[in-house]
């Protein structure tokens, strides 16, 4: 079953309990929410649609970044939601799975809420046919003890294990180094 306007909206509202203090940085996702109603999941969504991602942490306190092909920059694992996922949860641990070969037997979702929810802006993409949008990254946060990655290298370019203090974007760094104490 597809992910829902009404998943989408309980993940957030649960975020939001834990992280009250974003509620104006999210209103643009809330009202796109509104009107997008259930395509709020579909890439052709060009009001902004929501995209999941995967802060895969190891107890040495390192986390998995990959070098994405199209974009060239260091991210974590993550993509589009697909109709067979079922969750936001899901989609990130498929991404995951997708994208660095790490099974979803070796990893361990911290917490179904998202540890971080990211709003930026997508821009045009002629060649796609894509309009500028906003994609709503709802990133969640993933233990293992693996380190194997086997690269799905039609999208992702490199991999590294980084120590968490390394991530850039606030306040997605803080929350990694937190839990990684």
């Amino acid at each position: 079953m597809p992910i829902t306007a009404q998943h989408v909206r309980e993940t957030l509202d649960a975020y939001l309990a834990n992280h009250p203090d974003e509620k104006d940085a999210l209103s643009v996702l809330s009202e796109v929410l509104d009107k997008a109603g259930d395509s709020i999941a579909s890439r052709k969504e060009y009001r902004g649609h929501v995209t999941a991602g995967a802060a895969l942490l190891r107890p040495d306190g390192r986390v998995l970044t990959i070098e994405h092909r199209a974009l060239r920059k260091w991210l974590l694992p993550g993509g589009h939601v697909e109709e067979s996922d079922a969750t936001l949860l899901d989609a990130a641990l498929r991404e995951l799975a997708e994208e660095t070969g790490i099974s979803p037997d070796q990893v361990e979702p911290d917490s179904g809420i998202p540890l971080h929810i990211d709003a930026h802006p997508i821009p045009a993409n002629p060649d796609k046919g894509e309009d500028a949008h906003q994609h709503f990254d709802f990133r969640y946060l993933f233990r293992t003890t693996a380190d194997m990655v086997e690269l799905q290298e039609e999208e992702v370019t490199a991999y590294s294990w980084q120590f968490a203090d390394m991530l850039t974007a606030e306040p997605l760094r803080t929350r990694v180094m937190a839990a990684a104490r």
